[in-house]
C-alpha cells in the first residue's frame, strides 16, 4: 500500500466521519421537530376535545336536575 493510497483512504475516512456526524445532527433536529409536534398535537387535542364539549353543552343545554336552561345569548 503505497502513500497515495493511505492519503485517499485517509480522505474518504474523513469524509465519511463528516457524512455521519452531519446526518446524526439531521436526524437529532428531525426527532426535536417530531417531538415538538406531538406535543403540539396533544395540545390540539385537547382544545378540540373542549371545544366539542363546550358545543354539545350549547346544543344540549340542561341544568343538574334535568331541567333545560333557558339563557339569553350574550348579545342580550
Amino acid at each position: 500500500m503505497g502513500i497515495l493510497n493511505m492519503t485517499t483512504d485517509l480522505k474518504r475516512l474523513e469524509e465519511i466521519e463528516r457524512t455521519i456526524a452531519y446526518q446524526d445532527q439531521q436526524i437529532q433536529d428531525l426527532s426535536d421537530m417530531v417531538n415538538a409536534q406531538w406535543k403540539d398535537i396533544d395540545k390540539l387535542k385537547k382544545h378540540l376535545a373542549r371545544a366539542k364539549e363546550r358545543l354539545e353543552n350549547l346544543e344540549n343545554p340542561s341544568s343538574e336536575d334535568g331541567n333545560i336552561i333557558h339563557e339569553k345569548p350574550p348579545h342580550y
